[in-house]
């Protein structure tokens, strides 16, 4: 199949991702031989199926062994990237992975809800007698920006400011941009590395600084780096979601009416919006033995790239799926990993997130609809709008 469009160019994504490209590749090309113009080219997934196959084999799927970026990264940059969790593979991914979670256990997500809660109120209470905002900055990204302050014990305006620098971070065509911004934050992760080891407080920093499996700690550096991994992964991703969904809520005005009606679709909504547009586009494994794939030989240190905004529209496994429905039922989307060892840590803590500032909108924010034009984030790697406009009636 000779492909329309560059994957890994964020131009492809200027309007969103591809959908008819990718139904096509699904139908006759569902493994399909990608050429890159400075690279060796890889395989893009597009059904369902093998990307939850390959995202459950990291034994021949690696994480590690080329990087988790779709481009080829120089050396330097492929054994940086193994120190983070994103990065690794079994058993060091294990390790890692035991020792964060301390700060991510159902309990100790339960606690942060009813700050969470009252966190998306003020958010909401702050915007609603402007009848106008950009739903990107003073919504969807704020409840983000607060709550990273919040778990790491630093100033509100500190969250900001990181979550400032993940835009720069993904603007995928400015490379050297996007590296100033990684070394901004690794210094400011530094920063409250120091603080929370020496005046230890109730707080996930604290938690993770102090976890300890086997009698093993988290080093300074992979502290600052998973520091940088929450505020991406934890924190961009969730902003992008909600803002994504509510552009699906007003794209599909008889299906925000149905969720207007009936609060308790609410969880289920998120779960279509997770499916519908999801926040990452896609991530990349390298060979570590030849494998096959629906017939298809892949040799041994070549790459494929999973595309999940094209595995969650399957047609093998969603009924209608360019419809935009809230009452689906099942829901088997893939867009926090489709499990394996790299699986969301964070899922639980996103959809309370989601579900909380979704409530808070519902309930505060009527008659909303956009007021200008959305621009859309310059990124082949994570969809989303960058400003979105809307006006709306503050509930009485």
């Amino acid at each position: 199949m000779k492909l329309a469009a560059n994957l890994a160019d964020a131009a492809t994504y200027a309007n969103g991702p591809p959908h008819a490209l990718f139904a096509r590749m699904r139908a006759e090309a569902p493994v399909c031989w990608h050429p890159e113009p400075s690279g060796p080219g890889f395989w893009a997934l597009t059904r369902h199926a093998d990307v939850l196959a390959v995202s459950r084999d990291a034994a021949t799927f690696s994480s590690a062994r080329g990087g988790y970026m779709t481009q080829d990264m120089d050396p330097l940059a492929v054994a940086q990237s193994r120190l983070m969790l994103l990065g690794m593979d079994p058993p060091e991914h294990t390790r890692l992975r035991g020792l964060v979670n301390r700060g991510f256990t159902p309990r100790q997500v339960a606690r942060l809800e009813p700050r969470i809660r009252a966190l998306s109120a003020s958010i909401v209470d702050a915007v609603a007698p402007r009848g106008i905002c950009d739903f990107v900055a003073d919504v969807s990204g704020e409840l983000p920006s607060l709550l990273i302050a919040e778990l790491m014990g630093i100033p509100p305006d500190d969250g900001r400011r990181l979550y400032q620098l993940t835009e720069r971070m993904h603007q995928t065509e400015a490379p050297a941009d996007a590296q100033a911004a990684v070394v901004e934050m690794l210094g400011y992760s530094a920063g409250v590395r120091a603080a929370k080891r020496a005046r230890p407080a109730e707080d996930i920093a604290s938690v993770l600084l102090q976890a300890e499996l086997d009698g093993e700690r988290l080093s300074d550096l992979e502290f600052d780096l998973f520091f940088l991994l929450l505020i991406n992964a934890g924190g961009d991703t969730t902003r992008n979601l909600v803002a994504n969904g509510m552009l699906a809520l007003l794209a599909h005005p008889d299906q925000l009416a149905a969720l207007q009606a009936e609060p308790a679709l609410l969880p289920g909504a998120i779960e279509e919006m997770l499916r519908f547009v999801p926040p990452v586009v896609q991530f990349r494994r390298t060979l570590t033995r030849d494998a096959e794939i629906r017939g298809q030989k892949i040799r041994e240190g070549e790459k494929v790239v999973m595309f999940y905004p094209a595995a969650n529209r399957d047609e093998e496994v969603f009924p209608a799926p360019d419809r935009f429905d809230v009452r689906r039922a099942p829901n088997p989307h893939l867009a926090f990993g489709g499990g394996g060892a790299h699986y969301c840590l964070g899922a639980n803590l996103a959809r309370l997130e989601i579900r909380c500032l979704f409530e808070a909108v519902l309930e505060g924010l009527h008659e909303i609809e956009l007021a200008g034009p959305v621009e859309r984030l310059h990124s082949w790697f994570i969809d989303g709008p960058r400003r979105m406009p809307v006006r709306f009636v503050a509930a009485s």
